[in-house]
């Protein structure tokens, strides 16, 4: 079912729900009973998302048609460039492993219980790189030596942080389809070179112009020699990062050092 079926004029959370005394615990809560009611699976279209059960790691829904897992993440206000979040080893583990999630953000009105804004970040963009650890407490903490993170989502390309709403607005599915499958390639990426992809595909959005140059890109050669302290090659790897985006239909060629973005 990929038709834009879905009743995006109900923006508001259910208010009923919010039966706990803390605030994080409503809003966790309010979000997850919203996106059961009215989201729909960025991956295939269907519709409802299931639900798993309560607690497990880094996973809140599923989709019964093609299996893609979500992990939703609720801030209030605007979504963040980064977000706090959970024990830091649990979220290796579970990024690790084969069937890590997509991740959902939802940005929300506290004052008004509504939905503002939603994104999905596709597993192949949800990886250990975007994860910065956070300092362990201390010894005279009550959990003394917990470690949290964050989740840099500002660090995801844009191509991979895929509107869903959109400051109170919806995104027709059949867009937000084609935005998933334009990237999919990259699930097919072993991690060690899908590393350099994802920061060639960085380089290209921050140039901020649809047709480029070989030269643009080169002008963020000394971040990307930061990233890649051992690659004594940067330009070559540039060159041969952007022939595997030109060749999955990322980018198209123009001849003669331009490209374009499709």
């Amino acid at each position: 079912m990929v038709e834009d079926d879905i009743p995006w004029s109900n923006l508001g959370f259910d208010e009923e729900g919010a039966v706990y005394r803390g605030a994080t615990q409503n809003a966790r809560v309010l979000s997850e009973g919203w996106i059961a009611e009215n989201g729909f699976c960025p991956s295939c279209g269907a519709a409802p998302l299931t639900a798993f059960t309560a607690n497990s790691p880094v996973a809140d829904f599923h989709c019964g048609m093609c299996t893609e897992e979500y992990e939703l993440k609720a801030t209030k206000g605007r979504i963040d460039r980064k977000l706090v979040n959970g024990a830091y080893g649990a979220m290796k583990a579970r990024l690790a492993a084969a069937n890590n999630p997509s991740l959902m953000v939802m940005g929300y009105d506290k004052a008004r219980t509504r939905v503002t804004d939603l994104i999905v970040v596709p597993a192949h963009f949800f990886t250990e790189a975007i994860i910065e650890p956070r300092k362990p407490l201390s010894m005279t903490a009550r959990r003394a030596g917990w470690q949290g993170c964050n989740i840099l989502i500002g660090q995801v390309p844009l191509a991979g942080r895929i509107s869903l709403i959109r400051t109170g607005l919806h995104v027709p599915k059949a867009t937000v389809l084609d935005q998933w499958r334009s990237t999919l390639f990259l699930r097919e990426t072993k991690q060690t070179a899908r590393g350099w992809l994802l920061a060639v595909m960085n380089a290209v959005e921050a140039i901020g112009r649809p047709e480029f140059t070989l030269d643009d890109v080169y002008a963020h050669e000394a971040s990307l020699s930061a990233l890649y302290p051992d690659n004594n090659n940067v330009r070559p790897k540039i060159r041969q990062q952007l022939q595997v985006l030109r060749d999955r239909g990322w980018l198209a060629f123009n001849g003669r050092g331009a490209y374009r973005r499709v």
